[in-house]
């Protein structure tokens, strides 16, 4: 019979774990980017993510608290070949330990790449301290410049505070700054070379994300989504894009050199994440922790497997060898692609998660 990992919910079906090192799963890959979920709390309500009167958030005694962060990223760090750490929610910004957490990685960990998703609401008063605490760089999710397509899409008139603290973060050293943005139909489509323009002036990296079946309304349709040939074409009325020469590395956005037509001059790049058209699961490296210590081994993943319990239950090093297996087993068990076996988001046999992207963690 197929081994199910100890402590999963939802459905699993998986041959038994062999005695590797690492995170592996059963298709070859090994997931070394750790992508750690502080809070599901957001203060946006942004269209493609998060109902308009927000969702039920978790009692804090059911989060990962400081400490259990701290030990959870030691595991993956020292233990599981964890080699770069992205803090995510929600919104990471709303804990109030927030830098107390970057500080404490960053004593442990002196040269592991911290990066943190952030909306930016708030973190114009925070992104000094952030950067001295150790905070490596930043992404920061932005769909547009123009206050009225911000407003429809997140349903919150805080533009204002975004681009302070998108300022406020360059200002303070964190870089490459990224700005993460994505399209929808009718409202901000035609802002796509404008932002990367705005991009390219001030030095920050755009990326374009392909709006994904994560919203909590579940009204995501693949036929209403701006694929990622549609990006291009929206850029290419104004810049010319070629493929940047780089080695892609397991990044999960597609990059491309920027310049204006007529003109060689390299003005910067733009990456593309295109989860759904044109999807990259076979070089798939990420293991995901949800804000209550469950790993999603899949963005698109229906199974958890629970670690807090684990965490709680000891501190033991034998209490640590057991949930780094159980977080090797969760890891095995990866689907092949988009919680499924094979990649098609849209497809008749995908069945959306229950949680929506706040809830899981970017």
């Amino acid at each position: 019979m197929p081994a199910v990992p100890a402590g999963a919910t939802g459905p699993a079906a998986v041959s038994a774990r062999p005695a590797l090192a690492g995170l592996p799963d059963q298709f070859g890959r090994v997931a070394t980017d750790m992508r750690l979920s502080l809070t599901d709390k957001c203060n946006l309500r942004c269209r493609y993510c998060m109902p308009e009167a927000g969702l039920e958030w978790l009692k804090k005694a059911k989060l990962l608290t400081g400490g259990e962060i701290v030990r959870l990223v030691g595991l993956g760090v020292d233990r599981l070949g964890v080699r770069e750490l992205r803090l995510t929610g929600g919104e990471p910004l709303v804990r109030a330990d927030l830098v107390d957490i970057v500080a404490a990685l960053r004593r442990n960990h002196p040269e592991l790449p911290i990066s943190l998703t952030t909306n930016a609401v708030g973190l114009a008063g925070k992104a000094q301290a952030l950067a001295d605490a150790g905070l490596t760089r930043l992404n920061v999710s932005m769909d547009t410049l123009h206050h009225d397509a911000f407003l429809q899409l997140t349903r919150r008139p805080f533009l204002d505070q975004v681009l302070a603290g998108i300022e406020a973060a360059d200002a303070a050293g964190l870089r490459p700054l990224k700005v993460n943005a994505v399209l929808m139909r009718g409202v901000n489509d035609d802002h796509a070379a404008e932002l990367l323009g705005w991009c390219l002036a001030r030095g920050y990296e755009l990326r374009f994300i392909e709006q994904m079946p994560l919203d909590a309304d579940h009204g995501w349709t693949r036929s209403g989504m701006i694929t990622a040939a549609e990006i291009r074409e929206l850029l290419g009325r104004d810049f010319v894009l070629s493929p940047d020469p780089r080695l892609r590395d397991g990044a999960p956005a597609e990059r491309f050199e920027v310049r204006n037509r007529g003109s060689d001059e390299l003005l910067g790049t733009v990456g593309i994440i295109a989860s759904v058209t044109e999807p990259f699961c076979t070089d798939c490296r990420r293991t995901r922790i949800t804000a209550e210590g469950k790993v999603m081994s899949c963005l698109f993943s229906r199974t958890e497997v629970d670690l807090l319990a684990l965490l709680r239950a000891g501190t033991s090093p034998d209490d640590d060898d057991a949930v780094a297996a159980r977080w090797q087993d969760a890891m095995w068990a990866k689907p092949k692609a988009h919680g499924m076996g094979h990649p098609g988001l849209g497809d008749a046999d995908f069945v959306q998660p229950d949680r929506s992207m706040s809830a899981i963690g970017g």
